[in-house]
């Protein structure tokens, strides 16, 4: 690995998340939000001391809160990278995911970007989450593999009741000003930023719009404390915002599925 990669800092999103269904009812909403991109690889050899790592604070982050619930996340995911013959992804991995807030988070989708060490992207996981205490990770991996490119996975997955488990994914991640083992976000804060689409397909074409965008800085004491006073009830908020937009949807009549067994598999590939 390069030298390079050990510049890489832990970094703060904020930004939206933006949510259409377009049948059999049209809902919409765009909510307020921050996460983190961490770059874990890099916090492995120099923790930060500015983040909260499996331990209280205004905004932290717990290993267990991903993958099999081990004490280090990084650990479980290359195990699981190994297992399905990702061999290459010795570069940087960032994770973009929410982090606890007082000790409490909800992660409904996490995004793991893997590169390899000359900084192209190895494989992306997208590790999901249900209000049930489930979780589901889809791999994507492949020659097409790269920012800005179109990847697909069929659903297997239960994550609402409005939403049959059918039909496909279709995934699309931009970063501006961040690769495999750097943040330019020090150096160019403005120019950082991400993007994550999902869209969902089913037997009729394109029935969900996601996506959750932000401007990326370098986690700072200043900006913890930013992000928690201006929203110091995130976690609440998202849990309590799913809830809302299911009763708006179940106000609309659109179908209500029962939540099928989950998948035999813990990974999609």
């Amino acid at each position: 690995m390069s030298s390079a990669a050990s510049a890489a800092l832990a970094l703060i999103g904020t930004g939206q998340v933006r949510h259409t269904r377009l049948r059999p009812a049209r809902n919409q909403f765009a909510y307020p939000t921050y996460f983190l991109m961490l770059p874990m690889r890099s916090l492995r050899r120099a923790p930060s001391e500015v983040l909260a790592r499996n331990r209280f604070g205004l905004i932290s982050f717990n290993d267990c809160d991903h993958g099999d619930g081990r004490a280090d996340s990084l650990a479980w995911l290359d195990d699981l990278l190994a297992l399905e013959g990702v061999t290459d992804a010795s570069g940087e991995v960032w994770l973009h995911c929410y982090p606890r807030v007082l000790g409490f988070t909800f992660k409904p989708v996490s995004f793991w970007y893997c590169h390899r060490a000359d900084g192209s992207l190895a494989a992306v996981v997208v590790e999901v989450n249900n209000t049930f205490g489930e979780r589901h990770c889809y791999l994507l991996t492949g020659e097409t593999l790269a920012f800005g490119r179109e990847l697909t996975a069929a659903k297997v997955f239960h994550v609402s009741p409005f939403c049959a488990v059918a039909g496909s994914y279709r995934f699309r991640f931009m970063c501006s000003g961040l690769h495999g083992g750097v943040s330019a976000a020090a150096s160019a804060p403005a120019a950082s930023r991400t993007v994550a689409r999902i869209d969902h397909f089913d037997e009729a074409g394109l029935l969900i719009q996601t996506s959750v965008s932000g401007r990326l800085l370098p986690l700072t004491p200043a900006r913890v404390r930013a992000a928690f006073f201006g929203m110091p009830l995130m976690t609440w908020g998202v849990i309590a915002r799913i809830h809302w937009q299911a009763l708006k949807l179940f106000a609309k009549r659109v179908p209500f599925f029962h939540k099928p067994a989950a998948p035999q598999s813990f990974l999609t590939r």
